[in-house]
């Protein structure tokens, strides 16, 4: 009976997934998180209009008597607008949209089913007074509000000039790399406000939290953007910044950079599967490196009424409201339908917890440095609901005897697709031919090179220099 049920769960499995355009399929396997990544932040955007919310979370290790952010904002803060969010919930948008491993099994081809900065206390609202005020008053600097919002005490602070600015964070116990002031003059220029931050140790001992929780800001604007130039003054690498943006109406690219797709959906060899950390930070370097850090990728756009297939749950409306979509109660809440990989229709598969919200998924990842990323992140809000993910797929070979007319045609085509899987590796990582073929065990006689490109005309002009 047990052999029935299994071979009933097969040809299930190969009926439902007849229609390769409508939906990817497969079995989920692995994915590749923020943790593969060192000195990594993540932020999420969530916007509609004008409105913006901004959840940072916070990877700072150390005593946190040192923690401090200078994050400018474009608009004044009131202490309602500020809030202290909950790390879980961005973990579990990162698990989500993850680029994910997938694996298939071929079927018996005879069947015919197609398969397919410094210690210093801050100063609260009744401290800012007196000689504090005088001080920043001679320095041109104006704090405008001053709050305790959970483990954090905030400062709100507009400025007259650069220099006055970066001598008043020094005072006041804020680690400013020398050269900052350049950077904080074009924010001023822009009439923009800073929004710094520092732990309260004695808040954060009431409420018994022993890591720092994320700070949110929600607030109204034209500008959608995220500064990204004052982290970089003290930078000693490239950083890595992953963006969750949720919107309406579709998917979310720069303006100011190029944003590019990362290539998906290409077979890889079956020992992927234990080594998928690498195999993917390998990847992305790769991808780096071809746009010359000059771009932001994506790795996820996705309704999120479904996936497929599911790296993680999708959000309940109760934790994507805890993340700041506002406009979930809103009575015209339902928007568009899903829409599959190729823009067909594509209902859920099953009842998911945000089934019914109205809300678009993008997942941005880029890796950046002072010299490659002089400006802030402009974004905009595109129309494009095409859903798309960081995918890739170990292809498990039919192993039977059958004696048909397909599967002599099945076994005779299995030499070249390995050296092609062999092939998209090496292209997509970087990593050598001979040592991927080594480690699939490809024979000689079943290996080919891949074609010599033709050298372009400059190539041919310069000889390539």
């Amino acid at each position: 009976m047990k052999r029935w049920i299994s071979l009933l769960l097969v040809l299930a499995a190969a009926l439902s997934c007849t229609d390769r355009l409508r939906a990817f399929c497969g079995f989920y396997v692995a994915r590749a998180d923020t943790k593969l990544f060192n000195r990594s932040s993540q932020v999420v955007l969530v916007r509609d209009g004008d409105k913006t919310v901004i959840t940072m979370a916070n990877d700072f290790e150390g005593d946190l008597k040192e923690f401090a952010i200078v994050i400018p904002v474009p608009t004044f803060l009131q202490k309602g607008q500020i809030h202290v969010g909950d790390k879980s919930l961005v973990d579990h948008l990162d698990a989500y949209s993850s680029p994910r491993l997938v694996e298939y099994y071929d079927s018996d081809p005879c069947l015919r089913y197609e398969t397919m900065a410094m210690p210093s206390p801050m100063a609260s609202a009744q401290a800012v007074g007196g000689m504090a005020k005088r001080r920043a008053d001679a320095l041109g600097v104006k704090i405008e509000a001053a709050y305790t919002v959970g483990e954090y005490d905030i400062l709100i602070l507009s400025a007259q000039q650069s220099s006055g600015l970066e001598t008043w964070l020094k005072e006041n116990g804020y680690r400013i790399p020398g050269g900052a002031s350049a950077v904080l003059g074009s924010y001023i220029k822009q009439n923009m406000r800073f929004f710094v931050a520092k732990v309260n140790l004695t808040e954060q001992n009431k409420l018994g939290y022993s890591y720092l929780r994320p700070i949110q800001v929600a607030y109204e604007s034209p500008k959608f953007m995220l500064p990204i130039r004052l982290g970089m003054v003290n930078s000693n690498g490239p950083q890595e910044l992953f963006i969750y943006a949720l919107t309406k109406n579709g998917r979310v690219e720069s303006t100011n950079y190029r944003t590019v797709k990362l290539p998906t959906g290409m077979d890889v060899p079956l020992f992927v599967k234990e080594e998928f950390g690498g195999f993917y930070k390998a990847l992305f370097a790769e991808q780096v490196r071809r746009e010359d850090m000059h771009a932001l990728f994506t790795e996820y756009a996705w309704d999120m009424n479904w996936c497929d297939p599911c790296a993680a749950e999708p959000l309940s409306p109760a934790e994507l409201k805890a993340l700041g979509v506002f406009w979930l109660d809103a009575p015209d809440n339902g928007g568009p339908q899903p829409v599959g990989p190729q823009g067909s229709v594509r209902p859920p598969r099953r009842p998911f917890p945000s089934q019914g919200v109205n809300v678009f998924l993008t997942r941005l990842h880029v890796r950046y440095d002072n010299a490659h990323f002089p400006e802030d992140l402009v974004f905009q809000e595109t129309g494009d609901r095409e859903n798309f993910q960081g995918r890739y797929v170990l292809r498990h070979e039919w192993s039977g005897s059958g004696t048909c007319e397909a599967a002599t045609a099945y076994r005779k085509e299995l030499p070249k697709r390995r050296e092609q899987t062999a092939q998209n590796l090496a292209t997509l990582t970087g990593w050598a031919l001979p040592d991927i073929r080594k480690k699939m065990h490809l024979s000689a006689e079943n290996t080919t090179e891949p074609p010599a490109q033709e050298k372009s005309w400059w190539d041919k002009l310069w000889g390539g220099k």
